[in-house]
């Protein structure tokens, strides 16, 4: 990893644009000065992706052109630390991550954000590994590490605990607003930080970034301009008792002052009950302080069958602004969104709701199907893992609203291995429980998937688990083709300058959008990859567990 140019010294006592903007209102910086400098930091371009899914409705489609249609991924370097940019094609720059990462990128005002886990810790010898994770912020030009923050593992502080796989690394893709940063972190906890770390200084109120990093009983990190800059934290185990299962993983809606959150709250070790039912598993918070602003009123927590994992989304109908959610228990959830900051916690309120298992999902010879029957692991599972095994599953994808619809699927862990899933379009318009009033179609010919759905041209595209690719009409949910990739798909697909970038765990693929099937180019993986590329500003970040690429048209 590259050095940024800067000293620290120097970098600490350059002014951040917040206090800029207080001087300038102040009277004691020159007016044409100031304001061209404070709009000038706090300016993004229209082409970043800020956000999982680029944008509020989280459908991964770009109007960005002249990008390439195939690409070489190179080759390791000699030493095994990194990319040969000689053997590779239509690549800026590659930067080495850790050995897990599951998020998506993220890019805003010149710089590029993406979760790992802590392997990159044994290259600072400030830090000590601790199988959790880390957030890397990039420059967005060169490639070059600006600042990193590391998420110490957490011992979870209850019985029968199954919070155990924070070396998954940090799952959340971050969102940017402005010159902040927002993520859930491999701790639980929803993160404020500043979008240039501690190359200014320590803006605060928190400033006790050197020892969040040791972790408990470590003496602090001493800090440098490469660190992460924390504006504020909420526990969401310690405030509300969220009990995560596996891993935290919501990446954050913002709209307004507000922040939206999936908690993770899930499951004991023993897969039998929840941890701890009463704890929401939704919430909405301040996102200038952290402070608590609302939570579901559904009890989805007691309900739901697994974890709650889904990222939410946001669309306006008709005269509302609807946040949706794909909940633990299988349920699409379309909550109000708040049109003010409350003074105190409210409860988010319910505009409607569509149960996304089928009654034949749910019941076999008329009893209740356990969900956990359906876990290819267990011994006395009916479960073959070859997509055929019927059983309810939760909602993992997030829902995606396009023309005043919503598109979502079902789907498990995948360690559960393969079984049916079900995509549904729902009409967004309607209210109340709208399972019967709200289907427009239904789709049952896919595997479980973990995958977001996109919209494009009046068709859907979506991978399943076992790795076919899935091309539908959006209208009618008529199959136009399946592709069989031939290996495991997590993530889902961009559609950008007339093409389909998509990966699985050991491929990159560029196909033709339409309702005939035409690859491009295929592309062999360094290192499987688990998460949906992205593109900003004419460049394609494509990320494996090991790597993250910049990928363009060579000129």
């Amino acid at each position: 990893m590259s050095s940024v140019a800067s000293s620290a010294g120097r970098s600490r006592q350059m002014t951040s644009p917040r206090r800029l903007l207080a001087s300038f209102l102040r009277g004691s910086v020159p007016s044409c000065l100031g304001m061209t400098i404070v709009l000038a930091a706090f300016t993004t371009s229209a082409a970043d992706w800020p956000c999982w899914g680029g944008r509020d409705d989280r459908n991964t489609v770009s109007e960005e052109k002249g990008l390439p249609d195939s690409f070489d991924l190179g080759q390791k370097k000699a030493t095994g630390n990194g990319i040969d940019l000689a053997t590779t094609k239509n690549v800026k720059w590659s930067a080495r991550l850790g050995g897990a990462a599951y998020g998506n990128p993220t890019v805003a005002g010149g710089r590029v954000f993406v979760g790992t886990d802590d392997k990159l810790a044994d290259e600072d010898p400030r830090l000590t590994r601790s199988k959790a994770g880390m957030l890397l912020c990039f420059d967005e030009k060169t490639g070059d590490l600006l600042w990193q923050l590391l998420t110490p593992r957490r011992s979870a502080p209850w019985p029968n605990s199954l919070f155990t796989h924070q070396d998954l690394g940090t799952c959340s893709s971050p969102a940017v607003d402005g010159d902040r940063v927002y993520i859930v972190s491999t701790a639980c906890e929803v993160l404020c930080l500043d979008v240039r770390g501690q190359a200014h200084g320590n803006e605060g109120p928190f400033t006790d970034e050197g020892k969040y990093m040791a972790g408990a009983g470590n003496p602090p990190v001493k800090l440098t301009h490469k660190d992460a800059d924390i504006i504020w934290k909420y526990d969401l185990i310690d405030e509300l008792g969220v009990r995560p299962h596996d891993a935290a993983s919501c990446s954050v809606l913002i709209h307004g002052d507000v922040l939206y959150v999936g908690t993770s709250n899930g499951m004991d070790k023993g897969h039998e009950k929840m941890s701890n039912p009463d704890a929401p598993a939704f919430i909405a918070l301040d996102k200038r302080t952290g402070r608590l602003l609302a939570k579901e009123n559904v009890r989805l927590s007691a309900r739901q069958f697994h974890c709650q994992w889904s990222s939410p989304s946001l669309g306006k109908v008709g005269d509302k602004t609807l946040v949706f959610l794909g909940g633990g228990d299988g349920v699409c959830y379309a909550f109000e969104a708040l049109d003010s900051v409350p003074e105190k916690p409210v409860d988010l309120k319910v505009a409607w709701s569509y149960d996304c298992n089928p009654p034949s999902y749910k019941l076999r010879d008329g009893k209740p199907i356990r969900y956990t029957d359906g876990d290819k692991r267990k011994h006395t599972s009916p479960n073959k893992n070859d997509g055929l095994y019927v059983g309810p599953s939760d909602i993992i994808a997030t829902p995606v609203f396009h023309n005043n619809r919503i598109y979502v699927a079902t789907g498990q862990d995948p360690a559960h291995g393969r079984g049916k899933g079900m995509l549904s379009c729902i009409d967004a318009a309607k209210t109340g429980d709208v399972t019967e009033t709200g289907k427009i179609w239904s789709y049952d010919a896919i595997d479980r998937t973990i995958a977001d759905a996109t919209i494009a041209d009046g068709l859907v595209y979506i991978p399943d688990v076992a790795g076919r690719m899935h091309c539908l009409d959006a209208d009618t949910g008529k199959v136009q083709w399946v592709f069989e990739s031939g290996a495991e798909t997590w993530g889902g697909v961009l559609v950008a300058d007339g093409k389909i970038y998509w990966a699985n765990t050991k491929e990159a693929f560029v196909m033709a959008p339409g309702r005939e099937m035409k690859i491009l180019s295929r592309v062999r993986l360094p290192s499987p990859a688990y998460s949906t590329p992205i593109v900003a500003n004419g460049t394609i970040y494509l990320t494996s567990q090991k790597y993250l690429w910049a990928i363009t048209r060579n000129k």
